[in-house]
């Protein structure tokens, strides 16, 4: 099944993190660090047809990052998680799930239920 949706994460860890929730073929890309306009080109070039999610740290290099994205790509989804956990790959599985759910992005019923 081809995909139609694209997570845009900082790190390994976040990606590794997503995977555990996903019900629905989704791809995941990692910036591995600080990015330039042009890299970020490169990276969400081969997916403008497709929903761009970003889900990146709420810390000074995730807003960074999303700062560039919204100039970039003016038309990607922006989803947060709580700056009580400052990273995606540290924020529960579950609080991770009702985001993603609330993106209509399937989730794993395991994960499901309040947090």
């Amino acid at each position: 099944m081809p995909f139609e949706k694209v997570i845009l994460v900082e790190g390994r860890s976040d990606k590794q993190h997503l995977l555990q929730l996903l019900a629905e073929p989704v791809e995941i890309i990692c910036t591995n660090g600080t990015v330039s306009a042009t890299r970020l080109e490169e990276l969400l070039a081969p997916y403008d047809d497709m929903d761009i999610f970003i889900l990146v740290d709420a810390d000074k290099s995730g807003e960074k990052l999303r700062a560039l994205i919204k100039r970039e790509f003016p038309d990607a989804f922006h989803l947060y998680t709580d700056p009580t956990y400052r990273e995606v790959a540290t924020t529960p599985l579950r609080f991770l799930a009702n985001i993603l759910l609330g993106a209509n992005i399937d989730v794993k019923s395991e994960f499901l239920g309040s947090i």
